[in-house]
């Protein structure tokens, strides 16, 4: 989804996951879900944070994030791991739109890959933890209708008064 915002001409950040991961794996380092879990999520929380200081550069242009600070937390938590005071702080201070799009899982569509080795359950449980935390956090959650990609998109588009 974020691609087609992104070919539609919308600004868009990438999913710090995902850019960790790659990175880490060049390198050959120890920040990686599957061996740190810890470094992995401080390594995502500064990641979000600087995308969205880089967004708010961006003034008077919309961006849409794959992902953000408040996932963090999310992840820590369905981790099973403590959420550091500091964790907490940024999810509160970073704010994004009141409106949030979420996407519920979609068995039809689910896939993984080198970057993304969550099977469909850890990815269900993911959602739900990721819902809570952003619902906790004041958000409204807009879930995205599971129609294909061009459907979605004008969805986001009306949703956000950018049609």
């Amino acid at each position: 989804m974020i691609e087609a915002l992104r070919r539609a001409g919308f600004a868009t950040s990438l999913e710090a996951g995902r850019g960790i991961i790659r990175d880490q794996s060049d390198i050959g380092g120890p920040a990686l879900p599957w061996h740190d879990q810890v470094l992995f999520a401080e390594l995502m929380l500064s990641w979000e944070m600087r995308s969205y200081q880089v967004a708010h550069e961006q003034t008077g242009r919309p961006v849409f994030f794959d992902r953000g600070v408040p996932d963090t937390l999310g992840y820590l938590r369905l981790s099973g791991l403590p959420v550091p005071r500091h964790v907490s702080s940024a999810a509160e201070r970073f704010r994004y739109n009141p409106r949030v799009f979420v996407a519920p899982p979609w068995p039809e569509i689910f896939a993984q890959d080198e970057e993304r080795r969550q099977t469909l359950d850890e990815a269900e449980r993911t959602y739900h933890a990721l819902v809570g935390v952003y619902t906790e956090l004041g958000y409204e959650l807009v879930p995205l209708p599971l129609v294909p990609v061009e459907e979605r998109l004008r969805f986001i588009l009306t949703e956000a008064g950018l049609a």
